[in-house]
């Protein structure tokens, strides 16, 4: 498949470079695809064999394109290039935004939710966004496994996803759809929870693991 990832920073580039080992064309989107300390910033990817080139031509013909960008400016990001150019396009959103206090820039409203609403001819699906940029790439690093989350309208987008998490290394029973895109809510959510954990524990590398009840 070929995907394309809107964002250049430490998200985009793991997701980036683990795809491309696992075999798809990646490219990355950036404003300043051709600036050196750019290149620099992405030799790892690179060396990956990873592409990297302005958003609109990126998204031009992806079969799949991942939101890495910042959740505060996902939208606008988006909306550069263009309602007509995501028309149909299967979008992995993996965006949360932080005000300047440190909440939800998106309180009331996920922005996976702001996302389908902005684009309604897009097929939006909302993951990875409860573990960290290392654990989304290796969840095996764990000492037991943990659980991932899926939002999303659209079955067959949800499918198209589930292959690729498969391909970071998340089995089939790691995953776990919450439903439709308003769900996305609770996934965003957790980052508060998050952040509180990291720091009563010291480390972001840490998963969790939704356990049903005996029997079940």
């Amino acid at each position: 498949m070929k995907i394309t990832i809107l964002g250049t920073g430490t998200v985009g580039r793991t997701l980036a470079t683990a795809w491309a080992r696992s075999g798809h064309a990646v490219v990355l989107g950036s404003r300043r695809p051709g600036e050196a300390p750019s290149r620099t910033e992405l030799s790892a990817a690179l060396a990956a064999g990873v592409e990297v080139t302005d958003p609109e031509a990126a998204v031009a013909d992806a079969d799949v394109v991942v939101n890495a960008t910042p959740g505060t400016v996902s939208v606008s990001a988006l909306a550069a290039v263009g309602t007509a150019a995501l028309e149909g396009k299967v979008l992995l959103d993996v965006g949360v935004g932080f005000d300047e206090e440190g909440g939800l820039s998106h309180p009331r409203e996920s922005l996976g939710e702001e996302i389908q609403r902005t684009f309604p001819g897009t097929r939006v699906v909302k993951t990875l966004v409860t573990v960290d940029r290392e654990l989304m790439v290796e969840p095996g690093s764990l000492e037991g496994p943990s659980t991932v989350f899926l939002s999303g309208e659209d079955a067959d987008a949800k499918h198209t996803v589930l292959g690729l998490l498969a391909d970071l290394g998340w089995p089939k029973d790691s995953v776990l759809d919450l439903g439709g895109i308003s769900t996305a809510r609770g996934q965003e959510h957790y980052a508060l929870l998050f952040m509180g954990i990291a720091e009563a524990i010291g480390s972001y590398g840490f998963g969790i693991r939704v356990v049903p009840p005996a029997g079940a």
